[in-house]
């Protein structure tokens, strides 16, 4: 310690440096406020103090005084009365004299004999050498197939089923009132012939067609009347199969 004090630094003297304060901040509307108050204080001159009435000396605020106090306790009549106790007082005296005839011995000796012999407790174990635990209040047992309403369908089920049985058959009711509004038209044999004779020879023509394209077809126009010649072929084989594998075809009216 003695070493860092004897320095030679320490023997020059040292003046104390001193903090420079910054300037003080001054507001830029410090002048435009002074002359907003000094407007408004001037306008009040004239009207002096407010004329009150000087608080009596005698009400001076005393303690407790702004407490909020509770209502007074009404009296009642039976505040004399004593609340009934349990247990006998010191100065009862017990009932003396009073003998019965009856012999406890035997009266026990005979319920102990036509008494039901007590049913022990079912229990369960968790492990070999475990704590022991009741039966009836572990799971275990089926308790809820005993109850009277087990397996009984619950009343919103029977509701709904009642609701969508109700809704299916007003479905297939407006379906039959539809077919009927729109009755459907049997083809007789002689239009499904016709019928038949047309969609063949339709498609015989189309075939003429097909056969007469040109054997190389390089350009797009000729590979897209194949393909429409070709569709129109399947089509018209699929309609001559359905009206030849029908033999009762229906038409809605329309």
């Amino acid at each position: 310690a003695q070493c860092a004090q004897e320095s030679i630094y320490n023997l020059l003297p040292r003046l104390e440096e001193k903090p420079v304060k910054p300037p003080r901040y001054i507001s830029t509307f410090r002048p435009s406020v002074k002359c907003e108050v000094a407007k408004n204080k001037a306008q009040w001159k004239t009207m002096g103090p407010a004329k009150v009435a000087v608080p009596s000396p005698k009400n001076f605020l005393q303690k407790h005084s702004k407490e909020p106090k509770l209502p007074a306790r009404k009296k009642e009549q039976d505040s004399k009365k004593l609340p009934a106790l349990s247990v006998p007082r010191r100065t009862d005296h017990p009932v003396m004299g009073i003998q019965s005839k009856k012999n406890f011995i035997n009266t026990n000796a005979v319920a102990a004999i036509t008494g039901l012999p007590k049913k022990p407790q079912p229990i369960y174990v968790d492990r070999r050498q475990g704590d022991k635990y009741l039966l009836e209040t572990s799971g275990l047992v089926p308790r809820y197939i005993k109850k009277k309403d087990y397996g009984v369908t619950p009343k919103y089920v029977t509701q709904r089923n009642e609701e969508m049985k109700r809704a299916q058959k007003e479905y297939e009711a407006g379906i039959l009132e539809h077919l009927k509004k729109r009755a459907m038209k049997r083809l007789s044999d002689e239009e499904r012939r016709s019928l038949l004779q047309g969609l063949k020879k339709n498609w015989e023509e189309v075939y003429r067609e097909f056969q007469g394209l040109s054997v190389e077809i390089d350009t797009i126009p000729k590979k897209l009347y194949k393909e429409k010649l070709e569709s129109q072929m399947k089509q018209l084989e699929h309609d001559i199969e359905v009206i030849e594998k029908h033999k009762v075809i229906y038409i809605a009216d329309e």
